[in-house]
């Protein structure tokens, strides 16, 4: 029976809503938001349950709030998710819709206590039969929406992605817990794309893919939209591929971001930058701060030779003779590092590689000590193309400028604390070795001018 609430809460169970897990409530929910919607806005309240349904299409105004002991159980059933055009993977194209989604709304917000279920399992097994008619549905997206807030809920088992807010700007997320299986592919936690004034916070991050990844769309999106004023702070990261990622969609710009305080407990690789030849775009005035890491491959990456994704293996992206500098060319600049404590690291304590035609420059590394693991595995620091499997090296550069090392205490590493080749401006102060595994120089040059 259909509620006549006139109040600014519309409980989902008013408007037929039953949480038995069985009955498919997706039209419920949408009569509960539409009734939201024409008085004004409010809350749309999901009791304790399990509330089984296909995609949430959010409104301007609309606050969808999950009470302690509820799910929304996102269904199966393909034809329960609307096509939509959207953006997958830095390209715009027709996309299912993601199981909670937004496009051009303001004012909106999924709060709570409860859960959101992705039943991924469902959609990962269709992607690796390549059966998915489209690219699968992403748990929480917003399309150019603004003034958002995500706060408290629990996110779990998502078909991809699971938090991407797309050409959005003034987004807040906040203390969610994501959780996504090891095995489960491409479940980044949190990717804002393109979008603008972004805070994210006291976040508990368990993903099968990158934890946060920032993006700007490929070269192949036509409207080039940067995604910038990011700040990240109070987060746990925990598996995945990497902790705090910048690309390797960048062709809008990423720039003035902030990560600090935070944790990562084997994420595979730590702050890692990526892209390559034929994305352009520019990554700069980036600042990280007060991180521990601990079982990561290697924490520091910065690759302007990223082969994964389309065009991936062309010549000219592994290509290491120079370029013409074009509107195509990727460019990552003062980029800032300090307060950090890195632990049972496997490959290297850091990888810098620039393009011939496009060095790495403004970097800085200041406090940081990095220890290496006595039981390291050979692994592979960056995505590009004849790069052997490192171990238990130091920090590796090529084709930097401006590269300052200041109190950096490299320990129990093979080879040198540092190596550089093809770098200008490059400076040391008070740095270490620390039970080396070998009797190299802490410090080896090769093609290079230092600081003056």
């Amino acid at each position: 029976m259909v509620s006549t609430m006139t109040s600014s809460l519309y409980d989902i169970t008013q408007y037929g809503a039953i949480g038995d897990g069985k009955t498919v409530n997706t039209k419920a929910i949408a009569q509960a938001i539409n009734a939201c919607v024409e008085n004004g806005g409010g809350t749309v309240y999901v009791p304790a349950g399990r509330f089984l349904t296909g995609a949430v299409i959010l409104k301007s105004n609309v606050n969808l709030f999950l009470e302690a002991g509820s799910t929304l159980f996102f269904s199966t059933d393909v034809d329960e998710y609307p096509i939509v055009h959207s953006r997958w993977e830095g390209v715009i194209r027709d996309v299912y819709a993601s199981c909670i989604y937004a496009e051009n709304s303001e004012n909106i917000s999924v709060t709570g206590h409860g859960t959101l279920d992705g039943n991924g399992q469902f959609w990962w097994d269709l992607f690796r039969k390549k059966e998915n008619k489209y690219p699968r549905p992403k748990l929480v997206s917003f399309d150019s929406c603004k003034h958002i807030l995500l706060s408290g809920v629990k996110m779990i088992q998502s078909p991809s992605w699971t938090v991407n807010p797309i050409c959005c700007e003034d987004v807040t997320i906040h203390n969610l817990s994501i959780v996504n299986p090891s095995h489960s592919p491409n479940t980044d936690g949190i990717d804002p794309e393109s979008c603008r004034n972004v805070r994210i916070s006291d976040c508990h991050i368990d993903v099968g893919d990158d934890c946060i990844a920032i993006k700007a769309g490929t070269e192949d999106t036509k409207e080039r939209i940067p995604c910038e004023n990011i700040t990240i702070t109070n987060c746990t990261m925990i598996h995945g591929h990497g902790g705090v990622v910048l690309g390797s969609e960048m062709s809008g710009d990423i720039r003035n971001v902030t990560v600090s305080n935070c944790v990562f407990e084997g994420t595979d690789r730590g702050i890692r930058l990526k892209s390559r030849r034929g994305r352009g775009g520019v990554v700069e005035d980036i600042r990280v701060s007060n991180i521990i890491m601990k079982g990561v491959i290697c924490p520091f990456i910065a690759n302007l030779y990223y082969f994964c994704g389309p065009r991936g293996k062309d010549k000219y992206v592994w290509d290491k003779n120079p370029y013409p500098v074009t509107e195509e060319t990727p460019a990552f600049r003062r980029i800032h590092f300090s307060q950090i404590t890195a632990r049972e690291v496997s490959a290297a304590a850091g990888f810098l590689y620039g393009l011939a035609e496009m060095y790495v420059e403004d970097v800085t590394f200041d406090d940081v000590q990095v220890a290496m693991a006595d039981d390291a595995e050979p692994g592979m620091p960056a995505m590009m193309s004849e790069l052997e499997p490192m171990k238990q090296r130091g920090f590796f550069c090529g084709n930097v400028r401006g590269i300052h090392f200041n109190r950096v205490t490299v320990s129990n590493h093979e080879g040198p604390a540092f190596y550089v080749e093809n770098g200008h401006d490059i400076e040391f102060s008070n740095c270490k070795s620390k039970h080396s595994r070998t009797d190299d120089s802490m410090i080896v040059l090769n093609n290079v001018t230092l600081h003056t």
